[in-house]
This record gives C-alpha cells, structure tokens and sequence, in this order.
C-alpha cells in the first residue's frame, strides 16, 4: 500500500504486464478484487491521472472492513474565514484535496479541492497511526493492557520465534523496535513495497511480520521510522482485547466522537486491518479525532482516553536525532516545536495538525506525488502554523 510507483514504474510495470500477460493467456478476468485486481490497483495507485480518485475510493480497489458506527456526528457549520496570504498557491503546488481548521471546536474554515467532495472517504496513510496510539491508552486504562513496559510477545506468544521477541509496547509506540525493516518507499525491493505486494497478493499481514528479520539495535536505543512496528501493536490490541481493529476504533473512537460518513479499514484477505494506514474517514471525521486530542481525550463532555496517556503520547519522548522531527507515541512535534503543537502525519500529505495553545486543528488531505522533495514537509508545517496563527 505504500508503494511509490512513479520512482520505479519500469521494474513493477513489467512485473504486472507479466502477470497480466500469463491470466490472459488462461482465458481469467480479473475483478478489483481478485489479486490481479488489487495488483493493478497497486501498480496505478499513484499515476498523476488516477491518484485523487483512488485517494477517496479505496473500498473498490482492496479488501476492507466496515467500521460500525451508530452515532452520526453533531453538525458544524461550514466554516468561511479567509485562509492566510500564500494558501492558494501553497494547495495547488501540494494538491490539496481537502481541508477543515477548526478554533476550540467551530469550524472557520472548510474546502475541496481536484474534483473531491465533502463526504468523500479519504484514506489516512499514517495518520493511522496516531489512532492506534489512543487505542493502546485505551486498553490499558481497562487493564487489558498492563504497561507499555509489556512485552508485545506477552500478547501475541507466537513473537517470542521472531524478530520481535525482546521489543515492548513503548518501543513499537516510539518506532524503536531495533528490527531491520526498509522503508524506502521508492525501491521495488524495500520492505514497505514488499509488505504492499503482501497486501495486494492476497497474503497475510500477520505471517509477514514474522518472517525472519536482522536487528540494527537493541530494543529501545534506536529510533528509526518502521512502519512494521504499528502492525505489531495492532496484533497486541487484538490479542489484548479480542476484538478487530475496525471494531476497537468504531466502539472506542468514532463513535463517541460521531461520524460523518461510512468509515473503513482496507484489510488482507484474511480481514486483518491495514493498521498502519488503512483507515479511511471523511476530513471532518480526521478534524473530529483531532479536536479529542486537542482537548486531552475529552469530546463533548465525555472522557475517551485518560489526559495522562495524551500527554505523554505527544511529548517528543522518542529518541530522534537532534534538529529532526521529533516523536512520541505515534504523534510527530516539528524539530523547534511551539508549545502544545503537534501532529498525525501521512505519506502524500496527509496531517491533523494541532496547536493547544491556539485552539486550533486541522485536518488536510491530499494527493501530493512531490510530498518527499526536500523542503515539502517543512513548508507543510510553515502553512498550517500561518493558519493557526491567522485563527486565533
């Protein structure tokens, strides 16, 4: 799911014109969902043409699970306050799909970009990630979890024979596992691509993880960014709690914040959850997590998860080289952050972006292909800080 295929069309291409050829031949079609299907799902998913429509309509290229949620959000107003000076070239040079800023939970400003729609589904890439993270708070203020000092293999005993055996919760929530994984998304033979073909083939997420892997380090003494680590603590939630992650995040999450859409997770085949980007919700729904975090897990009066385990969740606690982003609990802080400024990130620019101090969050979609060029991420941040700043 996090292949980048613009960086090596001609070795993927191939590979799924060889494939393609060989179905053929034997006389088979292919729905979206058959594995060729969701091969080629994968080979297009971000060419120029088709990147902002499969952005909003993940359910008819993968596997997915719905996410139930009885309780439609409240309503909010579309906001209509001017965005600062440099918005609109800023959304266009970033491709911009779709944006909601909200100031102590009213929405000033709201709009939709390249043909999308309000209640398009939009999916999360890792902002997900920060979900987890709540939910991990979650189970262990209900003592499903004891500590973030467990073992992951505590939960999930078929890690003791893998590369996880000695990694703890807190290791896998700051991306400290030790565990090699490459996570170039624009080399074919990376570990994040393979895990997409895994997705895409029709394979399991969960045996994935096990396959034999090298260390970098010891457990805990080394931060580097692995998006592996998240499926691990998605196994722990389901083990821990008996319950999926669709099921964890609609009961837990959506629908005490309320929804305003159809969420849902893409899946394996086997129905595991994507949970380290698969999750897919309206912009609003993504500004909606983000005012929860914003006012220390409380929404409309009612306690999600305890303030203790958002404060420390976004915190820089992790151990990232100096002058970098910084990390916590699956939330980034930028390298010289303001106080109470953090955020969910994305690949293709994709962000709830917080400011306690000014009261602000916004939630942004977007189908960025440039999103790696040097000085992108940082020109993110720059905007949305002039957004906050404008709110207040």
């Amino acid at each position: 799911m996090y292949v980048r295929c613009r960086a090596f069309p001609f070795q993927l291409r191939v590979w799924a014109v060889l494939v393609g050829v060989t179905i053929v031949v034997a006389g088979c079609g292919a729905s979206p969902q058959s594995s060729l299907g969701r091969l080629s799902a994968v080979v297009s998913l971000f060419d120029q043409d088709k990147i902002v429509h499969n952005f909003s309509h993940m359910r008819t290229l993968f596997n997915t699970a719905d996410i139930a949620v009885t309780r439609q959000a409240d309503p909010l107003p579309l906001g209509k306050e001017k965005p600062p000076s440099g918005y609109e070239d800023w959304r266009t040079a970033r491709s911009v799909t779709g944006i909601v800023v909200l100031r102590d939970g009213k929405n000033v400003f709201e709009n939709y970009y390249l043909g999308t729609q309000q209640n398009d589904q939009r999916i999360s890439w890792s902002v997900a990630k920060s979900y987890i993270s709540v939910l991990i708070g979650i189970a262990i203020e209900k003592g499903q979890i004891q500590s973030v000092e467990d073992l992951a293999s505590d939960y999930v005993p078929e890690l003791a024979d893998s590369p996880y055996k000695n990694v703890t919760i807190e290791n896998l929530l700051h991306m400290s596992s030790g565990v090699e994984f490459d996570e170039r998304y624009q080399v074919f033979t990376s570990d994040i691509n393979k895990m997409g073909r895994v997705l895409a083939l029709g394979g399991s997420m969960d045996v994935f993880v096990l396959e034999p892997r090298g260390m970098i380090a010891e457990p805990g003494a080394r931060w580097k960014y692995v998006s592996i680590d998240t499926h691990v603590l998605g196994m722990v939630l389901r083990r821990a709690t008996g319950q999926s992650l669709a099921d964890l995040v609609g009961s837990q999450i959506l629908n005490p914040l309320g929804v305003y859409g159809k969420p849902y997770y893409v899946t394996d085949t086997q129905g595991v959850a994507f949970a380290l980007g698969g999750l897919n919700l309206t912009t609003r729904d993504y500004a909606l997590f983000g005012e929860m975090v914003r006012l220390n897990g409380t929404f409309n009066g009612r306690r999600i998860v305890s303030q203790d385990w958002i404060k420390q969740s976004t915190r820089p606690s992790a151990h990232t080289a100096t002058g970098n982003d910084q990390y916590g609990y699956h939330w980034w802080m930028p390298a010289d952050a303001r106080d109470g400024e953090f955020f969910a990130r994305g690949v293709y620019g994709q962000f709830i972006y917080i400011d306690r101090v000014a009261g602000v969050v916004i939630a942004l979609n977007s189908a960025d292909r440039d999103f790696l060029k040097e000085g992108v991420s940082r020109q993110n941040i720059e905007m949305m800080r002039a957004i906050a700043d404008k709110a207040r």
